[in-house]
């Protein structure tokens, strides 16, 4: 069956929104400093997903959440709300938007990375030609602009081992729904850095940057976020990400019609490696036997999918929908990615 367009275009649009904050957030650093503006980002962020973080609370339990749940959602408050947008501002102070907007694409090699390191993922010679790929195109925009250009890709990329570190974790948390997640970092995150920004330095900022900050945290953020999800449950997840890896190239291009910036032959062979990159890690993937071993958590997830095997009369197999739910035991074989069921050894 083909794709319904609705799903695909939402996909779209999340990478053009997350695309956009980069060169938006070029120009909000003229009338704000760093933390104070990320502070603002992550703020808006929350507010966005506010409303659906609600709805979502008859689909959890009524226990607490786990010690093991809270530690990564934690880690992922700290390491993708706190330090990665902080670090990504600082290298937008440094380097041009289109350059910087293009090194994100390190953040799918971070995840990978961290995955097969920590996480029990797998990467196959696709997957492993893909990271040296896109290595090589963040060593070519490196090498540009001198010292301030290193300075600006080395914070760029610790940005993106920030948001690699965060992407892992809020993976494998299953006590909150993913706008949950989300308002829980936006909120914490986004107090947090606006309350060091306001300490290092005055708010100064006039009321229309710091509305400006929030729509964009919101758009760039918490609604491409929420674009995301909805297309991931759709598309799933290895597509829906596909079309999201859009989203660097549309803040270069951006930075080149809204900030008119001029993108070099390096900047675009490096932009065509990270580009190859992205393509090779995603279309990694392999198929053994494995076991589920059984498990209780709660995920968006519909019943065609071969391991959802719980009743709802009514419902059709091809409905997403979100609630607690258990597995059984269950030994197979069939492609698949690491997802919240495959984060088994190899």
């Amino acid at each position: 069956m083909r794709p319904r367009p609705g799903p695909i275009l939402a996909a779209l649009l999340a990478a053009g929104l997350f695309g956009a904050a980069t060169p938006a957030s070029k120009l909000l650093l003229e009338s704000l400093p760093p933390f104070q503006l990320a502070g603002l980002l992550y703020l808006g962020a929350a507010l966005a997903v506010a409303p659906a973080a609600l709805r979502a609370r008859g689909s959890l339990p009524r226990e607490a959440p786990s010690r093991t749940s809270r530690r990564r959602l934690a880690g992922a408050v700290l390491a993708g709300g706190v330090l990665a947008p902080v670090l990504l501002l600082q290298a937008l102070r440094l380097a041009s938007a289109g350059s910087v907007s293009l090194l994100l694409n390190l953040e799918l090699v971070a995840t990978s990375l961290f995955g097969v390191a920590l996480f029990g993922e797998h990467l196959g010679r696709r997957g492993g030609l893909g990271v040296i790929l896109a290595l090589l195109g963040g060593a070519l925009l490196a090498g540009q602009g001198g010292w301030p250009g290193l300075a600006a890709a080395g914070l760029a990329a610790l940005a993106c081992l920030g948001w690699g570190l965060d992407n892992q974790w809020t993976s494998l948390i299953d006590a909150y729904t993913p706008a949950q997640t989300t308002l829980w970092k936006g909120a914490v995150a986004g107090a947090t850095n606006l309350a060091l920004g306001i300490a290092l330095a005055p708010l100064r900022a006039r009321p229309a940057s710091l509305a400006a900050a929030l729509a964009v945290g919101a758009a760039g953020y918490g609604a491409s976020i929420a674009l995301l999800v909805g297309a991931s449950q759709r598309l799933g997840a290895t597509r829906a990400q596909g079309i999201f890896a859009a989203a660097p190239f549309v803040g270069a291009a951006l930075a080149v019609v809204i900030l008119g910036e001029r993108l070099g032959p390096v900047q675009l062979v490096a932009g065509g490696c990270l580009a190859a990159g992205a393509a090779l890690l995603l279309a990694d993937r392999h198929a053994h036997g494995h076991r589920h071993e059984a498990v209780a958590h709660v995920h968006a997830h519909r019943h065609d999918d071969g391991h959802h095997l719980h009743a709802h009369p009514g419902l059709s197999p091809e409905t997403e929908h979100v609630h607690w739910h258990r597995h059984e035991a269950l030994e197979h074989a069939h492609p698949h990615q690491p997802d919240l069921h495959h984060r088994h050894g190899h």
